[in-house]
């Protein structure tokens, strides 16, 4: 299990894949990764992650399965679940899904006909994709009704509005949870509200899934959420794979609707990764990384809101922002995205709340912490950060000053190796 060995055999035998994970490696540590939903894993993760256990097939779930040969999958799912559920205190875990969008699917599907009506946050007000957007297979098969946030009131959710809207609609499942939303939520009042209308709650923490686990925001499982999905590769450090938690009382239905209902063998080597994922977040040291991600994220709005930079919601909660580059820099956000490339400042361009731009071309870009934080980067080297973010988002034009701010972020980088590299 070698990595450096492997990497020399890969070389030796596929050299244009070998150069491309070798160039990845190099941007990676040569510049600075904002997108808010990526992170760096832990070696030990990676190493999991390509192991044998890539081999083996193990449709069904421990104890009751297809094939043959089972002794250590078994082993690997059984503690992965265990930890899953004592991490976020949940009374049951399904850790097979293979990524963010059938992990929701699988929830819709198991609690939803075709037809039936979901209500979830508007998708240019930090909604998901996999929130019913119209493109998405779930968008038409279910009726996503979307409730909206207020920008005037720092982002604020306006529950008697949602209260409204949840008895006209009359949704089976009440779906919070965000991909570029930067305020935290109030899962009492979500709760408050189904529970009116007799709707399944469900909290998709995708992004968060690592702060909750820290203990440095709050878990929706604490305020009786039936369901809570996440991803484990994004603040939670761990391999591209999804994750189901919810009530005993249906743990049958997710685990039917997971497999065989959407889903067949499971990937095994992605789920030892995440057991490990698991058990390095249960660390007395991932509490401190979690709050210091917070910490990070504060200190990097606050130089934008000392600029007169527009932030969406004024501020942030969590781990990111969206800055309103129209307003801001008077430039769109595929510009803005495409200048911080050059000065090797990794961001994703955003839609804003009710954008009047197209989604290639919006209005915003969005940016984080986790994994610039997973670099041992804190409050002092995000001030740099953002004033090279307001410095080469108003010179964009300049080529040569672009080039000069490239070096500085470079010459920083150099200090903060990533994990594995």
């Amino acid at each position: 299990m070698n990595v450096i060995k492997n990497l020399k055999l890969l070389e030796l035998n596929d050299l244009e894949i070998y150069s491309a994970i070798n160039g990845e490696e190099k941007r990676e540590q040569q510049g600075i990764e904002l997108i808010p939903s990526e992170n760096y894993t832990w070696p030990e993760v990676l190493i999991a992650n390509g192991s044998i256990l890539t081999n083996k097939y193990s449709e069904g779930y421990p104890g009751k399965r297809y094939y043959g040969g089972q002794e250590f999958t078994d082993r690997v799912e059984s503690i992965a679940i265990e930890r899953a559920k004592k991490l976020f205190r949940a009374e049951h875990a399904n850790v097979q899904p293979l990524s963010g969008s059938p992990m929701n699917q699988a929830v819709y599907l198991s609690f939803c006909k075709p037809g039936d009506t979901i209500l979830g946050m508007d998708l240019s007000h930090g909604g998901h994709l996999t929130h019913g957007a119209p493109v998405s297979h779930m968008g038409q098969i279910f009726n996503f009704v979307r409730y909206k946030t207020d920008p005037e009131n720092n982002g604020k959710i306006d529950f008697d509005e949602l209260l409204k809207t949840a008895k006209e609609k009359k949704p089976k499942i009440i779906l919070c949870g965000y991909t570029s939303y930067p305020r935290d939520l109030d899962y009492a009042a979500f709760k408050k509200v189904a529970d009116e209308v007799g709707a399944v709650t469900m909290a998709d923490m995708a992004h968060i899934a690592g702060l909750i686990a820290g203990n440095a925001m709050k878990n929706p499982l604490d305020f009786g959420f039936d369901i809570m999905t996440i991803t484990t590769h994004k603040s939670l450090r761990g391999p591209r794979a999804g994750l189901i938690l919810c009530k005993k009382k249906f743990a049958k239905q997710i685990d039917k609707s997971v497999f065989p209902g959407l889903q067949g063998g499971p990937h095994m080597h992605t789920i030892a990764a995440m057991a490990v994922a698991l058990g390095k977040a249960m660390q007395p040291e991932f509490k401190t990384y979690a709050h210091q991600i917070l910490k990070n994220a504060q200190a990097l709005a606050q130089v934008f809101l000392n600029n007169n930079v527009k932030l969406i919601t004024n501020g942030t909660d969590n781990h990111m922002m969206v800055i309103d580059t129209i307003k801001s820099f008077n430039i769109d956000g595929k510009t803005a995205e495409q200048t911080l490339d050059k000065i090797s400042v990794t961001v994703n361009k955003q839609t804003i709340p009710d954008d009047p731009n197209p989604p290639l071309k919006p209005s915003g870009i969005r940016l984080g912490t986790p994994a610039a934080t997973t670099r041992g980067m804190q409050e002092i080297e995000m001030q740099k950060i953002g004033a090279w973010i307001i410095n080469g988002l108003t010179i964009y034009q300049d080529e040569n000053k672009l080039r000069e701010i490239k070096k500085e972020v470079e010459a920083m980088c150099l200090q903060f190796p990533v994990p594995g590299i």
